[in-house]
């Protein structure tokens, strides 16, 4: 339907450094993977300071890269976390899919559960989140779900702390972005590749529709971002990264310099313009200047 969009080249910015790099069998990547993963990268997002955390998988880290790119630890724990978005007060959100919706005080290295089930019942595996203007948290609960098991979850968790299902049908909900004002949930469903809508109504999901029918890829549709103009970014592992405009149309794709394996994007840098993506495997962060800036998170929003 659509000629094929302009290329964007990335560039390789940084590389987890062979010392943060563990060798041996991890229970993700057995249990998940299949294999031996040495780091697994998901999750970007920027601080104040212009320093850009991201996790890995299955050893179970919270790293940082500082603007001199310079690897630091911040804290390792028994788990398997996915996604990361930072609060406005300094605290970093992270959904896991072993033990549910955590949060990390950088500064301290404190990590604690902050939700761990719903009504006394397990997640299926939390992957990712976004916080709305209002300090309202999405977050998707993906699991081992897809059209064998259509029962992924989308919740919100107010800001006054009450966790609600805002969907239970998805199939493999893994990106999760708020559009037009935060009354449009945008979530990637991972195991039929497409990007569903979810119109709010009085604070609620209404005629939830296929916004974007993907093809291609390993995956489906991963980590995503908005740009100033509605613009949605969206990493597809197997094949790279696209930007679609507010009505859905491919405008732009965004070419890996490293491997195949995209799995998430964050805008950072001077005029908010340059998006850094996540390559996972090979322990990569990309970085590529894209025409329209992006939409300031939660965390920088005044």
């Amino acid at each position: 339907m659509y000629a094929a969009p302009p290329v964007i080249k990335s560039e390789v910015v940084t590389i987890v450094p062979a010392k943060l790099r563990n060798k041996g069998p991890s229970s993700w990547g057995t249990q998940v993977q299949g294999r031996l993963v040495d780091c697994f990268l998901e999750g970007p997002s920027f601080d104040h300071e212009g320093n850009l955390f991201v996790v890995d998988i299955p050893n179970g880290r919270i790293m940082m890269v500082t603007p001199a790119r310079h690897w630091n630890v911040i804290v390792e724990y028994d788990g398997w976390p996915n996604g990361l978005k930072l609060h406005k007060d300094g605290r970093a959100f992270i959904t896991d899919r072993k033990r549910g919706l955590l949060v990390l005080h950088p500064k301290t290295g404190k990590i604690e559960p902050l939700v761990e089930n719903f009504r006394g019942e397990a997640f299926r595996g939390l992957n990712d989140l976004v916080f709305a203007k209002n300090g309202d948290c999405y977050f998707t609960d993906f699991g081992d779900t897809g059209w064998q098991d259509p029962t992924g979850r989308v919740f919100r968790l107010t800001a006054a702390g009450r966790l609600e299902v805002m969907i239970d049908t998805g199939l493999g909900p893994n990106g999760i972005v708020l559009a037009h004002d935060d009354v449009q949930i945008l979530v990637g469903m991972g195991r039929n590749n497409s990007i569903w809508r979810m119109p709010m109504k009085l604070g609620w999901p209404s005629r939830v529709n296929t916004f974007i029918q993907m093809s291609g890829g390993s995956s489906g549709p991963d980590g995503m971002a908005m740009d100033v103009e509605g613009g949605l970014i969206v990493a597809h592992p197997g094949t790279g990264v696209w930007r679609f405009d507010s009505m859905g149309r491919p405008t732009h794709f965004i070419e890996s310099a490293a491997g195949r394996t995209c799995t998430n994007v964050a805008f950072g840098g001077p005029e908010n313009r340059d998006l850094y993506i996540t390559e996972a495997e090979s322990g990569t962060i990309l970085r590529a200047q894209m025409p329209i800036a992006g939409r300031p998170m939660f965390s920088h929003q005044s």
